[in-house]
């Protein structure tokens, strides 16, 4: 099997490339394990904080057609790994188009066809002021569009790696199950 780029091996022993990504290579629990043991803005924060509950979070804000896209919306970086947005923002344009590529073969992989990116962008903003007001010091300027957007009424608790893996796990089976009804 000829393949771009080398392979990762991620959570559970398998394969991924990042270069060659594929839908039947995706797997949730690896993605779950990934996102709940990376912490959100490269651990800066006053307690540890992770993608995984984050995106829990996203889930919940977004409206219920989207929910299953808000909890997967940053799982690209369970195989990319976290970027804080100043520097992802100067990145010249391969790492975003590996970004995406690696995006349409988790949702291809979930069967989401109906990603509302606009959506999914704002409830993102929201639930970055809401972690600026729950786990972040005080800033020492102004963050762009933080007049935008209302945190969400929800106090964050920061749960612990496992805690927020099984919170994401949790998080999609109840999503999987009201797609079924």
């Amino acid at each position: 099997m000829d393949r771009k780029g080398d392979w990762a091996q991620v959570y559970g022993g398998k394969q991924f490339w990042p270069l060659d990504p594929r839908p039947e290579e995706v797997d949730i629990n690896a993605i779950a394990h990934s996102l709940a043991f990376q912490c959100r803005f490269n651990g800066h924060s006053l307690f540890f904080y992770s993608i995984a509950q984050h995106s829990v979070l996203v889930s919940k804000i977004v409206s219920p057609e989207q929910a299953l896209t808000g909890l997967l919306h940053d799982a690209s970086e369970a195989y990319t790994g976290d970027m804080v947005s100043p520097l992802k923002k100067s990145l010249p344009p391969i790492f975003k188009e590996i970004e995406k590529a690696i995006e349409e073969a988790i949702f291809e992989h979930f069967g989401i066809k109906n990603a509302n990116h606009v959506e999914i962008k704002r409830a993102d903003k929201i639930a970055l002021f809401t972690e600026m007001r729950d786990v972040m010091s005080e800033p020492p300027a102004k963050w762009d569009d933080v007049d935008l957007f209302e945190p969400y009424p929800e106090k964050i608790i920061p749960l612990s790696p496992e805690k927020a893996e099984q919170e994401f796990l949790e998080r999609y089976k109840e999503l999987l199950q009201k797609s079924e009804e």
